[in-house]
């Protein structure tokens, strides 16, 4: 027990000090490489508590050697913006002069579900309300949202990457009927094209089709 003790005090001490040579960054803007660096830390530290009759040296080396290569690669990225884009990624334009561009989303692996729940995150209201949204490398969303708001009260998500959202129906206490009707009256026939529908307590409607560019 105490050489288990002692081990993990010894190891806790070693991961501190090289988390420190690595700089300092929050968690929300960690690289890749970071984020599997501190994994591989975590599962190195874990197999060197877990066995005692292993040297500990056989777990300080390979973290030693893993801050080596976060440190140079950092300078690598400092130096050379053709490999900070190719290792960290690019940032993404998810939102363009408030239209939805889903083949970008595709491409990064994003979803709707996710759009939303940034732009909720940061209080916006919906897609209407948008003007930019960029997806950042370390997968923060940043909004640039409209100088007027386009929406009016609570908005309503009826239809969102091509899918009626029956919740919403429900708590309008209408039909997916009374939603087909509105929808052919606005000249819109096919409901699994559009992307995005939504209506806010002013009766304010905004669609945004699939692919509409």
């Amino acid at each position: 027990m105490v050489i288990i003790i002692t081990r993990t005090l010894l190891t806790y001490g070693f991961i501190v000090l090289f988390f420190r040579l690595m700089g300092k960054r929050e968690i929300g803007e960690l690289s890749l490489l970071d984020i599997v660096i501190f994994i591989m830390m975590a599962e190195i530290a874990v197999f060197s508590i877990e066995d005692p009759n292993n040297p500990i040296s056989h777990a300080i080396v390979p973290m030693f050697l893993l801050v080596i290569i976060q440190r140079l690669t950092a300078y690598i990225s400092l130096k050379s913006k053709r490999f900070r884009d190719w290792f960290e990624g690019k940032p993404s334009l998810i939102i363009a002069n408030g239209q939805v561009d889903e083949n970008e989303m595709r491409r990064q692996r994003y979803n709707f579900d996710d759009l939303m729940q940034q732009l909720h995150e940061k209080s916006v209201k919906g897609v209407q309300d948008v003007e930019y949204a960029i997806l950042e490398p370390n997968g923060k969303l940043t909004v640039f949202e409209k100088e007027q708001p386009q929406s009016s009260g609570f908005v309503h998500l009826l239809i969102m990457d091509g899918e009626i959202q029956y919740d919403a129906l429900k708590t309008l206490n209408k039909s997916v009927q009374w939603l087909e009707a509105e929808l052919l009256k606005k000249g819109y026939s096919e409901l699994d094209q559009i992307s995005y529908c939504t209506i806010d307590q002013a009766k304010n409607w905004f669609i945004d089709l699939k692919d509409e560019r």
